[in-house]
């Protein structure tokens, strides 16, 4: 008999992969989590029915959520990571030198336990001496740490459950005050095919608190429609003024320095998304 995992991405649209072992399925005390065996994506991440990652393609979200951000930023010592418990974003973190401090917090343990455990290589850098592990609310953890961090990292699920108030205006103007008064933030962003409303709401409210605000995208297969987008909000420091012949090139799979900019050159539907 053969066993399929699909997730529904919209109510006529899903993906789906044939399973090999379902190694956990359980209601967490926030969300519903299972750590599956694909055939081809490898061991994958479902937290409530929607793929978080897998073996195969992580790499892309990852590196994209990380390097864009650390290029931009001159001196990025402090960096905080909102949700992201599989560790694959600190992973990546961790590849640059200037980094003194990383701060995960993500409020459902469960998430770090089993990615620990299931997806070695994601979370491979939790365990450095630079990382803090912290399950709590990252929305609390950011309105009571301000002027702290160089960086914020927001790896968080689609905007609902847990992680709906990572969505709102509140929530960046939040950022806004935990960063230092050079810093700068990148968060996912979602689909610009089933989810351009939200593009264009997020990039409204960011552009309301940061005076830098950029877009950009990656493709990332498991992702609904494989074409995702990430917003960054910056004080000061604008990564289309980056120069990319100074970024040095570091152990990747998907980012490089060459990328660095043609990542933020749009296709004209996303480019009217947040004009």
């Amino acid at each position: 008999m053969e066993l399929w995992y699909t997730e529904k991405q919209t109510e006529s649209y899903g993906i789906t992969a044939k399973v090999k072992e379902t190694y956990v399925h359980e209601q967490t005390d926030f969300q519903q989590l299972a750590m599956i065996e694909t055939e081809e994506f490898g061991t994958m991440l479902v937290l409530d029915g929607m793929v978080m990652t897998t073996d195969k393609d992580e790499f892309v979200y990852h590196e994209m959520v990380a390097h864009p951000a650390l290029n931009t930023h001159p001196n990025p010592e402090q960096v905080l990571v909102v949700g992201g418990g599989d560790g694959g974003v600190v992973r990546e973190i961790l590849k640059h030198e200037k980094v003194k401090r990383v701060v995960l917090v993500d409020i459902d343990g469960k998430v770090i336990e089993y990615s620990k455990k299931y997806l070695p290589n994601i979370a491979s850098g939790l365990d450095d001496e630079r990382v803090e592990v912290h399950v709590n609310d990252g929305f609390m953890h950011i309105h009571d740490h301000k002027n702290e961090y160089d960086v914020i990292m927001v790896d968080s699920t689609e905007p609902v459950g847990p992680a709906a108030n990572l969505f709102t205006r509140g929530f960046y103007q939040g950022i806004y005050e935990a960063l230092k008064e050079d810093g700068l933030f990148v968060a996912q962003t979602d689909n610009p095919w089933f989810k351009a409303d939200l593009i264009q709401s997020v990039n409204r409210d960011v552009k309301e608190v940061f005076p830098v605000v950029r877009v950009f995208w990656a493709n990332v297969p498991t992702y609904p429609s494989g074409l995702w987008t990430f917003t960054m909000g910056s004080k000061q420091h604008d990564p289309l003024a980056v120069d990319e012949t100074a970024i040095p090139e570091r152990e990747t799979k998907y980012y490089t320095p060459r990328l660095h900019k043609a990542a933020f050159v749009l296709p004209k539907f996303v480019e009217d998304l947040v004009k």
